[in-house]
């Protein structure tokens, strides 16, 4: 046995879980998966378990996260916020449970009543409230002293700032997490790496305003110091916590027997990747607050809780090569071509590296052994780059200056909002000069929430394009039927249906020509905004003249970012080309005037699933016609969820917690005085 040796080893690793521990709580910065740094956390403590020599003040064996940041005021917790040990298998959980009966000097046929509670992959954050009255919020820190990060904590609309109840305690520190539901990440994925990151920088910017703009949300589940609370048992407390105006956990139960419990853990790993919500295990907790305060603690975690870790949703591969995709707007993004792997059940050989400077900021390079990370149909991403496995002829990824597909110039524009330069490079051709770009910008042409052309789907376009029988979006309305006949695939009844389905779609609603047309910046929503005010096709033509454009900024939701786009698609003839031909082909419809009183109003829908006859975008249409709103997310907010065929069990199950009235098509129907 080399001491020596053991204790270089041991100090390593020491401090890389302390650069870790810098960079996730002082930094909101992931550098390894959780599943990486549980290993590791586990090294360190086996090493010190085999030899008693080995002792370090800064062992994840004594400390809870990291010293709290110089940009907050320190402040002590009155009870320590402490961590929890884990459990990885049933063996774990068998002798966890075993640890219990012996400390109580129970029989082995004693049995305990679990409060079982999904971990939420979040940041922890210590409530203290006095008379009623939210007086101060604080940050984990590291475990003994918190930061004061309270005027963040107001801007989250789940913690109440004052509570009336009778039974809430003079006096107590409510304790829960901090996230960002995966749907709202989506809209600042270009910001973020990952939703915990996003919570955990949110609440460290020193600007309040800043954080209120960033959806966060709250879910409490513990307590620290309470002053003559009422209560025995930790489930009783969730319940009161319920009452008293939290969020809590809708997965939350109770249970006896590891039987029940490993039961309930696969229910819920199956759920996982359809929760709204980011969860990386089960928290046990003894039920019974008595047991919990005789069991107390070891070193720094409690002797009665147990986070029993899901299964990996990572694994490890070689980058093969990287390849570069470009989107209608002409935004480069690069893929990693990786080894297939096994991830979750699913083989996995793309992995997205999002930009340039995420590249640049993990120094990913081709032949790189990299942590290849999948979580629900988030599509998979590298995660980090094991820096030991690199081969000594390694070079740098240099993202290329020219596009791949036309040659243009590749730029990174300055964003007038942010007032910072774009992390995406994009090609700078317009309109439809760039070969990639066109076939996107035709793809979207087609898609569901624009022409919705049954049958005309990407792989479709993609093969018309190789076969010069499209090249811009009129051609659609001008193919040759007789020869797509005789192509592989095709016969006379699958090209007499996409004859048809190409032909109803020659009429079309304003709004949905407009989004159709794949202007930067310019969504259906602004599409709305744009033909409700100019009413006809012929008066968005006539905004080739530039004094006309610059009368859209009269509109409430039309900013200058929205009109230097259109400027720049009406600036390129090819799209001036397009427009035109496109205007003596189609029947563009006028826009119709939404009605201020009609059967649906102030009333709000969320549509899931497919309906019947119908796209989406026609029913969305039909409820805004009627005075309804069209909200995105399962909410208090929201009145009546429409179902079709194969709607999302999530979003059901979400709305008949929340009481929500759920309609068939037929029903709804039914209230527009119409039969489907």
């Amino acid at each position: 046995m080399n001491f020596e040796k053991i204790k270089k080893l041991y100090l390593t690793k020491i401090k890389e879980i302390e650069k870790y521990n810098k960079k996730y709580y002082d930094e909101s910065n992931s550098l390894i998966s959780d599943q990486e740094y549980d290993k590791l956390k586990l090294e360190i403590i086996e090493l010190e378990k085999k030899y008693s020599f080995l002792d370090h003040q800064k062992s994840p064996s004594k400390i809870v996260g990291f010293k709290p940041s110089k940009n907050f005021l320190k402040v002590k917790h009155q009870v320590p916020m402490l961590s929890l040990s884990n459990a990885f298998s049933e063996n774990d959980l068998i002798n966890f449970q075993k640890k219990i009966i012996n400390f109580l000097d129970k029989k082995n046929d004693f049995k305990i009543e679990y409060s079982v509670e999904p971990k939420i992959d979040g940041i922890s954050a210590s409530l203290i409230y006095r008379n009623g009255q939210f007086v101060k919020g604080l940050s984990r820190g590291d475990g003994k002293e918190g930061e004061d990060i309270t005027e963040n904590l107001k801007t989250i609309k789940d913690i109440p700032s004052f509570i009336s109840a009778k039974n809430f305690p003079k006096e107590i520190d409510i304790r829960g997490e901090v996230f960002i539901k995966n749907s709202d990440f989506k809209k600042l994925s270009n910001k973020f790496a990952n939703p915990r990151n996003a919570a955990s920088g949110s609440l460290r910017q020193k600007n309040p305003n800043e954080t209120k703009k960033i959806p966060l949300k709250f879910i409490a589940y513990t307590f620290g110091y309470e002053k003559n609370m009422q209560v025995k048992f930790q489930s009783d407390f969730l319940e009161n916590l319920n009452t008293w105006g939290f969020k809590i956990n809708p997965f939350n139960k109770k249970l006896t027997g590891i039987k029940k419990l490993l039961e309930n853990y696969y229910d819920l790993e199956k759920k996982r990747d359809k929760l709204d919500f980011d969860i990386d295990g089960i928290v046990y907790k003894i039920n019974d607050l008595d047991l919990q305060k005789r069991l107390g603690n070891v070193a720094n975690a409690p002797r009665w809780a147990i986070a029993h870790k899901f299964t990996a949703n990572s694994s490890v591969s070689k980058i093969l090569n990287i390849e570069i995709q470009i989107g209608r707007t002409g935004a480069l993004t690069p893929v990693a071509k990786i080894k297939p792997v096994n991830i979750g059940g699913v083989i996995v050989s793309n992995a997205t590296l999002h930009n340039e400077d995420e590249i640049v900021r993990k120094d990913i390079r081709v032949g790189d052994t990299a942590l290849i990370e999948r979580a629900g149909d988030v599509i998979p991403h590298i995660t980090s780059i094991d820096f030991r496995k690199r081969v000594k002829n390694s070079k740098k990824y240099i993202f290329p200056l020219k596009c791949p597909s036309c040659g243009s110039n590749t730029i990174k524009e300055y964003n007038l909002t942010t007032k910072k330069t774009d992390a995406v490079r994009r090609c700078s051709s317009e309109g439809y000069e760039c070969e990639k770009v066109s076939i996107e910008k035709i793809k979207h042409f087609v898609s569901k929430e624009a022409f919705n052309i049954e049958g005309f789907g990407k792989k479709i376009v993609e093969n018309f394009w190789k076969l010069k029988l499209i090249r811009l979006p009129q051609d659609i309305f001008n193919l040759d039927f007789k020869k797509i006949e005789n192509l592989d695939g095709w016969g006379k009844q699958s090209v007499k249906n996409l004859e048809y389905s190409i032909n109803s779609r020659k009429n079309i609603s304003f709004e949905r020509f407009i989004f159709a047309l794949g202007i930067r910046h310019i969504g259906l929503e602004n599409a709305k905004l744009i033909s409700k005010n100019l009413k006809s096709a012929n008066n968005f033509l006539a905004l080739t003249k530039t004094d006309k454009i610059n009368e859209l900024v009269n509109i409430d939701g039309i900013g200058e970012t929205q009109i230097g786009s259109i400027k720049h698609f009406f600036s390129n003839t090819t799209n001036k080309k397009v427009l035109n031909e496109l205007v003596k082909i189609l029947s563009i419809n006028d826009s119709l005037e939404f009605k201020n009183d009609g059967l649906l109003k102030n009333k709000t829908f969320m549509l899931t699933g497919k309906l019947l006859g119908m796209s989406r975008a026609e029913a969305k249409s039909l409820i805004e016609q009627n005075s309804g709103t069209i909200i995105s997310n399962v909410s208090k907010k929201l009145n009546y969820l429409i179902i079709g065929d194969k709607p999302t069990k999530r979003k059901i199950i979400s709305a008949k917690e929340l009481k929500i009235k759920i309609l068939n098509q037929d029903e709804w129907m039914k209230m527009l005085n119409k039969t489907s």
